[in-house]
């Protein structure tokens, strides 16, 4: 038991949950950013609610050690894997037994990765570190003017086009890290394999359609 996390199926467990747990925030994150389509103050609010709950303030640690325990367990399964590889196999291609996502997971995420890198210093880094943002009142409460700060970035068409491709590669990310992170878990058997499978990829569809909309509709707007 004490060295399951050693293990290459205590690995896939862990990078299993903490995948589950990053695709929970995205739920949540995706909710929070679509109030941007009603109001501005609606999103100041609900920014400044996630800035300063005391829940929040906990679970944003929490994000960033998941959010980091992925990405090394990730690194950590994907140098084994070719480790234990080291000659090439012939060219071989199944569409049948695998996908091309399913294939290039690590690629995938690498992207995601930089991206995120990207949006933490675009956002996070001027909000919570440098300042670098100006405030405004709703319902006599003094908070950041985060809708200004987001959707000014949102007007740059370059931008925009990244943000959208960064989404449609996490989204084949997540057509496949879906259902393999609940297969991990023990939800493997051919009727839970289907209906997951298909789960995931409508779960992709939301996020990537979701947050897309967005830098549209102020771009065009």
């Amino acid at each position: 038991m004490a060295n399951i996390f050693s293990s290459s199926i205590g690995k896939k467990l862990v990078m299993s949950l903490s995948g589950l747990f990053l695709i929970t925030f995205l739920l949540v994150h995706l909710t929070v950013n679509l109030t941007m389509l009603v109001s501005s103050d609606l999103y100041n609010e609900g920014a400044h609610f996630m800035a300063t709950n005391p829940f929040i303030k906990i679970m944003e640690p929490v994000l960033a050690l998941g959010c980091l325990v992925h990405v090394l367990y990730a690194v950590v399964l994907t140098v084994k894997n070719m480790s234990s590889r080291p000659v090439s196999y012939a060219v071989k291609k199944d569409s049948n037994s695998s996908t091309w996502s399913s294939r290039n997971m690590f690629i995938l995420g690498s992207c995601v990765l930089t991206f995120f890198v990207i949006h933490i210093i675009n956002f996070w880094w001027k909000i919570k570190v440098s300042g670098d943002i100006s405030s405004t009142t709703v319902g006599g409460v003094e908070m950041h003017d985060t809708f200004t700060l987001v959707t000014s970035l949102f007007k740059i068409w370059w931008y925009d086009v990244i943000y959208i491709l960064s989404f449609i590669l996490l989204g084949l990310h997540l057509t496949h890290g879906f259902w393999s992170a609940f297969q991990t878990i023990g939800m493997n058997n051919s009727i839970w394999f289907k209906r997951l499978k298909m789960a995931g990829h409508i779960y992709a569809i939301i996020v990537v359609l979701g947050f897309s909309i967005i830098p549209l509709y102020f771009l065009l707007a």
